[in-house]
């Protein structure tokens, strides 16, 4: 009558039939207790063997003044059995499952490298169309803006590498003993792991402003905004971070230390004095149409960025929307300590059409305990004249940004006819205000357009109208510029 898989659950199926007959003929207990002595009973539940269970059964079937009570005791027994086999089957599968999913998960941690070999390069000539008189040194030049070799790679379950050096032109000093080609990705990162999402150490961008995180390749403009880059956003800094997101990905978080503003040629500080970098940044999708991969979506994000100086010295300077040329606003070097930025995000993909725009203030704590503000903001409008939509990662490479621009056909000639690639319209003002540190103020104006013959290859077009006010370098000023970009990667 009982299975050996039974066995294990002869007490409770005891315990529930004498239960059943209790509560259902609570009116002829008497009957039944001549025939069966409860203590015996009571016994034979806490000892739930194969033989006790079968003398447990005869005893109450003995004791049944009706054959309808027996069969319907029977047919619950039947049940009961079912559903302890079915339990057991059910726990079998179970097991097996996790074996399984074990298993794989051993295999996956061993596996190793597997490495994608990359590269980026971008041509650039920049024409001072109209230079104002003030300005010296303002020379049309070519050059290569990026010239970089990159390796990416995937292994042992949960990890991920990317380093990516450069062959261009760099900034840096090259009469330092430690000066190399610039370092700029060199990082190792862990992911999925439980409650803490993604870990990554090494030297990578500082999760501070869209803009900022979002990679040159896939920025619309030929230089990020004036309040972005290295101004109140810093760029890749060596440190550690922390990267997680929501299950829907519609809330991302990250935060990060580094080292205070190490040089991307030398990338060696030797002083008592290292100091740091502190980040935190947090976003939010209230809207991202998912059937549509993102052609319909809001973004908002706020962060902050606190930086401890090494040497006692702030300062803010930019060039006019481009690598290389005179210097339109400099603070100069503010006795400060340290200095703190905030900033708030906002974007909009709506089809065809994409605003983006960021504010910044920045708090300088001066070291005669006085408080200096210097502010900042962008916004600018893109549209897609062939049709496409800006392509958005909402937990990307650095958490929520701005992914790779597809066209919806690729620019080709043959013989069959020609495919126009993807047309975008631009035009972009941008802001640097240190009027509060008696520097004057900096406003750009930008617009162009971009000619995407594929996803990795384009041309960009920028006309660059800066305009400066007094307490500049050289004071009140408006010139325009023409920069052309040749961009392709692999």
């Amino acid at each position: 009558m009982f299975c050996s898989r039974c066995i294990p659950l002869a007490a409770p199926l005891a315990f529930v039939l004498a239960s059943l007959c209790v509560a259902s003929k609570a009116s002829d207990i008497d009957s039944l207790t001549p025939s069966v002595d409860a203590t015996e009973l009571a016994d034979l539940f806490k000892a739930p063997d194969e033989e006790n269970a079968e003398v447990l059964a005869a005893k109450l079937q003995t004791s049944l003044n009706s054959t309808d009570e027996i069969e319907q005791l029977r047919a619950r027994l039947e049940v009961l059995e079912a559903s302890a086999e079915k339990y057991q089957q059910d726990q079998d599968k179970r097991d097996a499952n996790q074996e399984k999913s074990q298993s794989e998960a051993n295999a996956t941690a061993k596996r190793k490298w597997t490495v994608k070999l990359g590269g980026h390069v971008q041509m650039d000539y920049i024409n001072w169309a109209d230079a104002d008189a003030a300005i010296i040194d303002a020379e049309n030049y070519f050059s290569y803006r990026r010239l970089r070799l990159v390796a990416d790679g995937t292994g042992y379950g949960q990890f991920d590498f990317r380093l990516q050096m450069t062959l261009e032109p760099g900034q840096g000093s090259t009469d330092n003993i430690y000066a190399t080609a610039e370092v700029k990705d060199a990082y190792l990162s862990m992911n999925d792991i439980p409650g803490l999402g993604r870990l990554r150490i090494g030297n990578f961008f500082v999760p501070f402003s869209l803009e900022q995180v979002t990679n040159d390749t896939n920025n619309i403009f030929t230089e990020r905004s004036v309040p972005t880059d290295r101004i109140f956003a810093a760029g890749r800094e060596v440190g550690v971070a922390v990267y997680n997101c929501t299950d829907d990905q519609n809330v991302t978080w990250a935060s990060g230390l580094f080292f205070y503003n190490i040089n991307d040629t030398e990338k060696t500080r030797i002083d008592d004095n290292q100091d740091y970098r502190l980040s935190g940044r947090l976003t939010w999708l209230p809207y991202y149409d998912k059937t549509s991969d993102g052609r319909h979506l809001l973004h908002t994000g706020v962060g902050g960025l606190h930086s401890e100086t090494n040497d006692n010295v702030v300062r803010f300077r930019t060039r006019p929307q481009i690598q290389r040329g005179p210097i339109l606003i400099d603070s100069g070097n503010i006795p400060a300590d340290s200095f703190t930025t905030g900033n708030l995000e906002f974007a909009l993909v709506w089809g065809q059409l994409t605003l983006q725009s960021e504010a910044f203030l920045s708090s300088v704590a001066l070291n005669n305990g006085d408080v200096a503000q210097t502010t900042g903001s962008y916004a600018h409008v893109s549209y897609f004249l062939t049709g496409e939509h800006r392509m958005f990662e909402r937990f990307g490479q650095h958490g929520e940004q701005f992914g790779r621009n597809k066209p919806i056909s690729n620019f080709s000639v043959l013989p069959g006819g020609v495919s126009p690639g993807a047309w975008e319209a631009k035009v972009r003002w941008s802001n640097l205000d240190l009027s509060d540190v008696n520097r004057g103020e900096y406003n750009d104006f930008t617009a162009g357009f971009n000619w995407y013959w594929s996803d990795r290859t384009r041309w960009m077009f920028d006309w660059i109208n800066p305009l400066t006010t007094a307490n500049t370098p050289f004071g009140e000023t408006e010139s325009e510029l023409l920069a052309i970009r040749f961009d392709f990667n692999w």
